[in-house]
C-alpha cells in the first residue's frame, strides 16, 4: 500500500523545507537521518546516559526535537545520486495490508500527538514558530473528528435526498450562505488534492499523481481506524499500562524484485 507517497513527497518537499525556514525544530524520520555524536552525548546527559529512549514509541521525531531544546538544528539535505538526477534516500514500501498500515499509522499517532504531549511538552516559552509545528503535529486527532464528522454528514446528505426521491418530496433549498461556505470548502478541496498530486508526481511521476487522488480515500480510513486504535492505547498508558510496540516489517524495493 502506497498512499504515504503522497504524505512523504509533500511532506519533504514543502512541510519540512517551511518548518526549516521558520527556524523551527525538525523532526527525524528514522531512516535517512544522521544526528551529530556530540549532540547525542549532551541528549544522553539529559537522560541519565541514555540518548535513546527506549520508552518512546516515536524515538526518531523526538530526537530532532530535543536537539532544537538544546539549543542546536537540523537540515533537510537534498542530495541528487548525480547532477539533476534522483534524490540520495532510503526507499522501501509502507506495510502492504490494511492492519499493518492502520498500526503502523495509530504508533505515530500514539507517539507524536498523544503521548508526545506529555513526553516533550511545547519547547522554548515564547517561541512561536515551534509552539505552532508543534500544534500542527498533534493536530491528527481533531482532524479525525472532523473528518468523520464530514463523512456522516455526507452519508446523511445521500440518505435525505434518497427519501426525498422514494417518498415524491422536494428537498429543501440551501440558503445562500450555506451555499457559499459549500462553495469554499469544495474549492479549497481540490486545491488540496491538487497539491498532492502535484508533490507526489514530483518525487514519484504522474502515474502515482493520478493515484493520489482516489488513495486520499484509503487514507482517511486509515486514519479514522488508526485515530481509534491510538486513543484506545493512550488511555491504556494513562492507566499504567505496559508499553505497546508495533515495530515496522520493513519492505524495501529491492528486496521485491528479487522475490518477484
Amino acid at each position: 500500500m502506497t498512499y504515504t507517497n503522497a504524505q512523504f513527497g509533500e511532506s519533504h518537499q514543502k512541510s519540512l523545507i517551511a518548518r526549516q525556514a521558520l527556524g523551527a525544530s525538525l523532526p527525524l524520520a528514522g531512516v535517512g537521518c544522521g544526528i551529530g555524536r556530540d549532540w547525542l552525548e549532551r541528549i544522553a546527559v539529559q537522560r541519565g546516559g541514555l540518548p535513546f529512549d527506549p520508552a518512546s514509541l516515536t524515538e526518531d521525531y523526538e530526537l530532532g526535537l530535543a536537539v532544537a531544546t538544546l539549543g542546536g538544528s537540523g537540515v533537510l539535505a537534498w542530495v541528487g545520486e548525480t547532477r539533476g538526477g534522483r534524490p540520495v534516500a532510503v526507499r522501501e514500501y509502507f506495510p502492504s495490508s490494511l492492519n499493518a498500515a492502520i498500526r503502523q499509522k495509530a504508533r505515530w499517532m500514539t507517539g507524536i500527538a498523544l503521548a508526545g504531549w506529555d513526553r516533550v511538552g511545547w519547547g522554548r516559552l515564547a517561541d512561536w514558530r515551534e509552539h505552532w509545528m508543534r500544534a500542527r503535529d498533534r493536530r491528527a486527532p481533531l482532524a479525525v473528528l472532523v473528518l468523520a464528522a464530514a463523512y456522516l454528514a455526507l452519508m446523511a446528505l445521500a440518505a435525505a435526498w434518497l427519501l426525498h426521491r422514494l417518498s415524491g418530496t422536494t428537498t429543501p433549498p440551501v440558503d445562500a450562505a450555506m451555499q457559499a461556505v459549500l462553495t469554499i470548502n469544495a474549492a479549497l478541496l481540490c486545491w488540496r488534492l491538487a497539491m498532492r498530486a502535484l508533490f507526489t508526481g514530483r518525487a514519484y511521476g504522474w502515474r502515482q499523481a493520478a493515484l493520489s487522488l482516489p488513495r486520499a480515500f484509503v487514507a482517511n480510513y486509515i486514519s479514522l481506524m488508526a485515530a481509534r486504535l491510538a486513543v484506545s492505547r493512550y488511555i491504556a498508558l494513562l492507566r499504567g499500562g505496559a508499553l505497546r510496540w508495533d515495530k515496522t516489517r520493513h519492505a524495501f524495493p529491492d528486496d521485491v524484485e528479487e522475490a518477484a
